[in-house]
């Protein structure tokens, strides 16, 4: 499952052109990462330059966000429908939203071209070759090994990388201490430093993760590749103004889903209830 995320941040650097000079071999690399992740390559590739224009965004979260990058403010929260609501709340809930969404995710969801225009039609042939080619790898490994031992092997290994490249991918942009803005706030290298953190890991995580805890300057310039993470970090003069996470504080972060406006702070679905009460003129 470590071996499985270093090859997602392989593909990921492939996506933005960082590890060779020549598109065609980042893209040759990430494709072939990609029968690994079970990620579509160039789909993955164009939703997530989106992600890099509008990160922490409140303005643009329509435009390349998703459930783990982004999130609601309590002011929608509490226009919510009561159903609309339970949803939210369950979808957010740590357990679901951590644990048993990703693997159906990765081994369901990016099977099929879901949120994807219907003129993205060089993403949507790829994701298809895609599947051919995982299913031809499954069928010829299971031929080969039994189809009982192969799923034995694969499904706990990929479910345990989903759970850890979402938790990531979760912490880099939701913490205490995230800022976000309105279109007209919002500044590139702010956001970069003030929106996203930096995941401090030991050292044999920080390998197995591809240093992408180096989130800030992945930000700052997503064309620095992974194994250059590390140095720009010490380099880069006010690298020190982004919120440092360690294992511990990340753990409690996967909590933090709404985004107070009047506070300006991210909050839990049980103090925007809280707040909510208190606005009330005598209460409930």
């Amino acid at each position: 499952a470590g071996f499985v995320v270093r090859l997602f941040i392989i593909q990921h650097d492939c996506g933005h052109g960082a590890l060779f000079r020549e598109r065609w071999a980042n893209s040759t690399v990430g494709i072939v990462c990609s029968l690994f992740t079970l990620t579509p390559y160039t789909l993955w590739r164009r939703h997530h330059a989106a992600h890099h224009g509008n990160w922490n965004n409140l303005d643009r979260r329509n435009s390349g966000s998703d459930i783990y990058s982004s999130c609601s403010t309590v002011a929608e929260y509490r226009a919510f429908r009561p159903w609309q609501r339970l949803l939210f709340r369950l979808s957010r809930h740590p357990l679901i939203a951590n644990v048993l969404l990703p693997p159906f995710i990765f081994v369901l969801l990016y099977r099929v071209p879901f949120d994807t225009p219907r003129d993205w039609w060089r993403e949507r042939r790829e994701l298809y070759a895609t599947n051919l080619a995982i299913g031809a790898v499954v069928v010829a490994a299971g031929l080969l090994l039994g189809f009982g031992q192969v799923l034995k092997v694969q499904l706990p290994v990929i479910a345990m990388a989903s759970i850890i490249g979402v938790w990531l991918f979760t912490l880099q942009h939701r913490f205490d201490g995230a800022r976000w803005a309105r279109q007209g706030n919002w500044e590139f290298t702010q956001a970069a430093l003030e929106s996203t953190s930096y995941l401090r890991l030991p050292k044999v995580l920080q390998w197995f993760t591809g240093n992408i805890g180096f989130h800030h300057i992945h930000h700052l310039d997503p064309r620095v590749p992974n194994y250059r993470l590390q140095e720009c970090h010490k380099a880069v003069a006010g690298a020190g103004a982004t919120r440092t996470l360690t294992l511990g504080s990340s753990l409690r972060a996967l909590r933090l889903v709404l985004w107070d406006e009047e506070r300006g702070r991210l909050v839990r679905l049980g103090d925007a209830a809280v707040t909510r009460q208190r606005a009330r003129p005598g209460g409930y």
